[in-house]
This record gives C-alpha cells, structure tokens and sequence, in this order.
C-alpha cells in the first residue's frame, strides 16, 4: 500500500515531465550543446593547421629564403590567428566571431601564397618533407572546410528553433538568456582551401599584342 502511495503522488510529476519533454523544452539546451560541439571541432582544425605552419614556414626557408616577404606575412599572419581567443561564448558574440574568423582567413589568404613558391623551386618541390606537409595541409584545409559547413548546419538548426513556434515559447521563458549563433559567411578565402595541388603549372602568359594594334 504504502509503494501505490508513493507511485500515486509521483505520477502527476511523471506525467508532467513527459509532457514538457514531449512539448520540445530539452529540444534547446540539446541544439545548443550540439553547435558548441560543432564550434569545439572547427577550433581543433584551425589549431592543427596552427602546428603546421612553423615546420612549412622553415622547410621552406631552407629552399627559397630569399622568399622573406611571403614568409613573414606566414608568420604574423598564424601569430595573428592563434593570438585571437576564442571559446564557447565566442558563438553568439558576433564581433570576438567575426574577428577570430577573418584572421583565420587571412592565414589561409597567405598560405595560399606560400604554396606556390614551390613552383619556382624544383628542389624544394621534390623535398619529402616539403610533399608529406603538404599533403597534412591539404588534409587540414579540408578538415576545415567540412568543419565549418557542419558548424553552420548545426548552428541554423539551433538558431530556428529559437525562432520558430512552440520551440519559441521555451526561449521567451526558460531559456531567455539563449542568444543565436553568428555563422560563418561564405568569403571567398573561405569558400577554398589554399592552392596546394602542386602538379598544376602556372598558367601561361597572355601573348603580347602584335605590333600596331
């Protein structure tokens, strides 16, 4: 008697819960987990393309030091990259997001840059050092790509069911404080890795006009 007693008195709370479950009310802070995660992941593969930059920037030093211009832009541009802290609050602050973006693709901008030196240097082409970092960047920039395409799918889903009915009523109320999750915009240094298809030649020069035209 006394455990019906105590299923009695907890079956209101049971069929409370269930109900406020069945109503979507986990459905936010389970979005909101999800985009941090994705966030997490983006972070981890900008910071492994981070790690390589040192050992690219130096193997190519020892080909083509007279390079300098392109490698100190290398340089500053991953101290600018890694010098921007970021975190979980970083996704809905648009400003400290817009700003830990365009350094990232400032990096990506001059890496373009440095991979096709290496046209210019057969040695340097040939370096297996030289080959096996360039296969780990492409790899990287790949990672990167698909990482921020995953973010920004994970972060529109989260950021319409904060706007749409009845996942709404849930943000108004228990869940006020929630603010959307800036996404990342298509740029153009975003939209490709940096050219590091090394077996691609330059392309020709444009013929020179013919006299009197």
């Amino acid at each position: 008697m006394r455990m019906l007693k105590t299923i009695a008195r907890l079956a209101p709370v049971l069929a409370i819960a269930t109900l406020l479950a069945g109503c979507g009310i986990n459905t936010i802070p389970t979005q909101d987990e999800a985009t941090k995660t994705a966030w997490a992941e983006v972070q981890n593969q900008y910071q492994r393309r981070a790690d390589l930059v040192p050992n690219l920037v130096a193997t190519v030093k020892g080909y083509a030091a007279q390079e300098k211009d392109v490698l100190v832009a290398v340089t500053q541009a991953r101290a600018s990259a890694t010098q921007v802290k970021v975190d979980a609050s970083t996704i809905t602050d648009p400003a400290a997001f817009e700003k830990y973006a365009a350094a990232q693709d400032q990096l990506s901008g001059v890496l373009g840059r440095l991979m096709v030196i290496q046209e210019q240097y057969p040695d340097l082409k040939s370096n297996q050092n030289f080959i096996a970092l360039q296969s780990q960047l492409e790899g990287t920039e790949n990672r990167i790509t698909i990482s921020r395409r995953d973010y920004n799918e994970t972060a529109q889903k989260y950021n319409t069911t904060l706007r749409t009915f009845p996942s709404i009523i849930w943000a108004k109320t228990m869940y006020s404080g929630q603010k959307p999750a800036v996404l990342f915009q298509a740029t153009a240094s975003a939209q490709s890795a940096p050219t590091v298809n090394f077996d691609t030649a330059p392309p020709a020069s444009a013929p020179a006009p013919a006299p009197g035209q």
